[in-house]
Formats: structure tokens, sequence, C-alpha cells
């Protein structure tokens, strides 16, 4: 290397050497604000994935979330039950019962898939995150403990003043039908009278046809 392009590459450096030092001065200046955990609370975003709660008068037992799950952590158990007719000459119907329901965190890989998939709101996100373990086995959360975390779900966000009417809102202010008379067509919307076709022109006969 020549002696113009050492110096110039030494002067070069130079000032990207004090623009450092100063930025260092600069925050050595400032208080610090380190949060002193566990002492002090962290303030957490409203949407922190901390741990799954689960609602289980909500679950149906229908396996959507287990079949979902990337990792194969969610284990779910049920049986069938048979509930006898409410009225006379009725049907009866059946339904499952949850019996095991358990998440294992060691495998859990906080995707969220399993809350998205869920048609019945049975599973929901808890910003609680203080729940670590001794033994890997204890990670393991059965369907009661998964059932004290609910207290700690957040409640939802509000709703936008300006977005439509939930569908579950109008269809229950909408009123009820009235009852159809005796004879009177199973639709509600008037019947309209059949529309008479034209009466087409008879083409006159040929003297070929004649």
């Amino acid at each position: 290397m020549t002696e113009p392009m050492r110096r110039q590459g030494s002067g070069g450096a130079l000032p990207g050497l004090l623009k450092g030092l100063a930025t260092t001065a600069r925050t050595l200046t400032r208080p610090s604000h380190t949060a002193e955990y566990p002492d002090a609370p962290p303030h957490l975003p409203p949407r922190t994935r901390g741990v799954i709660a689960l609602l289980e008068e909500n679950c149906t037992s229908c396996m959507l979330c287990a079949r979902e799950c990337p990792d194969w952590c969610i284990y779910i158990d049920s049986h069938k039950e048979t509930i006898p007719a409410t009225t006379p000459g009725g049907r009866e119907r059946q339904r499952n019962v949850l019996d095991r329901f358990a998440i294992d965190f060691s495998l859990c890989m906080y995707c969220g898939i399993c809350i998205e998939v869920c048609p019945f709101d049975a599973l929901h996100w808890s910003p609680e995150f203080e729940y670590s373990e001794l033994d890997i086995r204890d990670l393991l959360h059965e369907k009661d403990r998964l059932g004290q975390w609910m207290p700690t779900v957040p409640p939802p966000p509000a709703l936008d003043p300006a977005s439509a009417e939930p569908a579950e809102v109008t269809a229950a202010n909408k009123p009820a039908r009235m009852p159809r008379a005796a004879g009177a067509p199973a639709t509600d919307r008037p019947v309209r009278p059949a529309r008479a076709e034209p009466e087409r022109p008879i083409p006159p006969a040929s003297e070929g046809d004649a």
C-alpha cells in the first residue's frame, strides 16, 4: 500500500471513531430504565402469547385443534353420551363429553393455530408466562390447570364504531317469523301469478301443403 492511500485510509477512519465515541458519551449521560423483574412486573403488550387457557364448557371435542397443531402437543379424550328426548315422540341425541384436554408446553411453539381454528372459542391467549418448572414433565398441563388460566385472559378489544354489526347480533335482533296459516305456501315471499305466454301467429298454408 502506498503512503497516500495509507494516509487516506487513516483519515477516513478517524471521523467514524469520533462519532462512535460521541454516541457512547451521550448514552453514558442518559439515565437507565431497567425494569427490576420480578420486583417490578413487566408491561406486556395486550396480545402477548404467554400460555393457552381452556374454557372447558365451550369445548365440543371436535379435535380440530389437535389435528391442526403442527407439533402434535394437544391430547384430547372424550366419550359419547346419550341425551334423552325432551318432547314426547322426540328422538334421542348424542353429544361428546370431554374427558381429557392436555397441552404439552415443552413441545408447543406458541404459533396460535389451535386458538385460531377453534370454532367455539374454547381456547384463549393469556399473557401469563411464569409457569417454568424444574421437571419437564410438569409442563404437560391438563384441563384443570388450563382452566385456571382463564381469569387471566384479557377482555377482547372493543369493536370499531364504524364496523359492521356482527352476524350473531343481527340474527338475535331479527324479528321472529309469524306462524303461517293452514294451506298457505311454505315461503314467506309473495307468490307471483304465472305470466301468460303470448299467442304465436299461425303461418298461412302454402300451395304445396294443400
